[in-house]
């Protein structure tokens, strides 16, 4: 008698426990993805059916931010719960040194904290090493320094060299014959580019992506060697999903983190044979198909598995969308009735609605109830909700971060009150006001070639979200005091 009420006792115990969060957490970091580009939120010229359904039986968000409008400053605080402009943080070149120190607080290192087990595949842009790279020897240090069990990487960008995988922090398929030679300063002389040989091209681009050819494509930078190494961009997808399944399926009677970090929907977008044409919008939408495929990949994954009611996914991207980012793929021409940013303006790097607001969904089923959420929530916020939802204590460390756990998982209608929106110029929100700082810099020319408005004014900008979703009318003028307050709150908030 005595042992079945231990017996029942020790599984309602774990019952609890699991209740209150041990799930496996994937997720799914899409990139230059934007609001409106998935079916569930208007899209148009492109199905997304993977996506789709995990928005329909979780939680939709009509109001979640990324932290920034680009790239390394998002991926910097989602992992870290801390505002990337403390770091001075904008996007890497392929040879940074690692941005995340060491020493502080990653979204990984609370996972591990709670026993579970970590990987990252995918993009990475976070920089590695110290400042001088061997890419011939083990990288370091990288993600395993910062938390990751595991990892699988394209070390920078699709669009910058160098273009191998990295496996563990180490070259995939290198062969010590032929070693690898980075350089972001001159090319090599006997090594074809963009300049020299633009015959090679199968995509034509701007100035900036005129370095090395590799698989027909120019990039940012140089790259001599390593030629049985070199990545196929055709082939992402499938080795992407590969390795994230693998992973998955390594030890799944435990516990674990999967950081999906896809290249799609960035440039150079060259999607597979497989997915060419699935749109009406070329390869832009093509590779938008694609990315739902990998989505559906793995819930495909989890339920042979069967472990699809023990894991939680959390779907959404870096910043918002860009049409032009330097490669010619006429995505701008074909883009027809389809508003990648929804109704909302702005796009990639500039501090307006869609350069932050991103599809973000969360899918735990059974546990997270299907409902569209308009609760404010941001990025930064994953490492300390996260942390509450696994049983990790994180007060008291340096986080801008706040436990948003009852949001996230759709308990809650009320998100945070203030929600930093950074770019080159910054966005603060209260509520349904949007409030843009003033600045006297020059808008960058690389971004203004791209016709795209980052918001540089020299006046403050105030909007009503309410009335004005797509920040037209500019209410400064006549609300000084709602200026004066959100601004104070932003220099708080910058100067902390």
């Amino acid at each position: 008698m005595v042992r079945c009420a231990f017996l029942s006792l020790a599984i309602f115990l774990s019952t609890i426990g699991f209740a209150q969060g041990q799930p496996n957490i994937i997720l799914i970091y899409a990139d230059d993805l934007g609001y409106g580009d998935i079916g569930v939120n208007g899209a148009i010229g492109v199905k997304t059916p993977h996506i789709d359904s995990l928005a329909i039986t979780g939680v939709n968000f009509t109001d979640a931010h990324s932290p920034a409008s680009t790239c390394t400053p998002s991926r910097y605080a989602l992992l870290t719960g801390q505002y990337a402009f403390r770091r001075k943080a904008q996007i890497l070149p392929g040879d940074a040194p690692l941005l995340i120190d060491t020493a502080s607080v990653t979204l990984p290192k609370v996972l591990k904290e709670a026993n579970y087990r970590t990987g990252v595949v995918g993009k990475w842009h976070l920089g590695l090493g110290n400042g001088t790279i061997n890419w011939n020897e083990r990288v370091s240090p990288g993600p395993a320094e910062v938390g990751f069990d595991y990892s699988f990487l394209i070390p920078s960008t699709g669009d910058r060299v160098p273009c191998v995988f990295l496996e563990n922090q180490r070259v995939v398929g290198l062969e010590e014959s032929d070693p690898i030679s980075v350089s972001y300063d001159k090319p090599f002389p006997d090594i074809p580019t963009g300049v020299s040989d633009p015959h090679l091209l199968k995509q034509h681009t701007d100035s900036y992506h005129l370095g090395t050819v590799i698989n027909g494509i120019s990039r940012i930078g140089h790259m001599r060697g390593g030629k049985n190494a070199e990545w196929i961009d055709e082939d992402f997808p499938f080795v992407l999903t590969q390795k994230a399944k693998d992973f998955m399926a390594e030890d799944a009677e435990n516990p674990f983190f999967l950081f999906f970090s896809l290249h799609d929907i960035h440039q150079p977008r060259v999607p597979n044979v497989k997915f060419i044409e699935s749109s009406s919008m070329g390869v832009r939408g093509d590779v938008i198909a694609q990315l739902d495929w990998c989505v559906g990949e793995i819930v495909k994954q989890l339920r042979q598995l069967d472990i699809q009611e023990e894991t939680l996914i959390i779907f959404t991207s870096d910043n918002g969308p860009v049409l032009d980012d330097g490669y010619v793929d006429y995505a701008k021409e074909l883009v027809g009735e389809h508003k990648p940013g929804g109704k909302y303006q702005g796009t990639k790097y500039s501090p307006y609605e869609a350069g932050t607001r991103v599809p973000t969904i969360v899918n735990w089923p059974g546990k997270v109830k299907p409902k569209v959420s308009d609760a404010l929530v941001g990025q930064v916020d994953m490492v300390h909700s996260l942390a509450s939802l696994v049983g990790v204590n994180v007060s008291g460390k340096e986080l801008d971060g706040q436990d948003q756990l009852a949001a996230w998982l759709g308990k809650s209608d009320v998100g945070r009150e203030w929600l930093l929106e950074e770019s080159y110029v910054m966005g603060l929100r209260w509520k349904n006001w949007k409030y843009i700082q003033p600045t006297e810099k020059q808008q960058p020319w690389w971004i203004t070639d791209k016709a795209i408005d980052a918001g540089f004014r020299s006046e403050p900008q105030l909007y009503d979200l309410s009335k004005d979703s797509g920040e037209r009318e500019n209410l400064a003028e006549e609300n000084a005091k709602m200026v004066g307050r959100l601004e104070k709150k932003l220099i708080k908030i910058l100067e902390k």
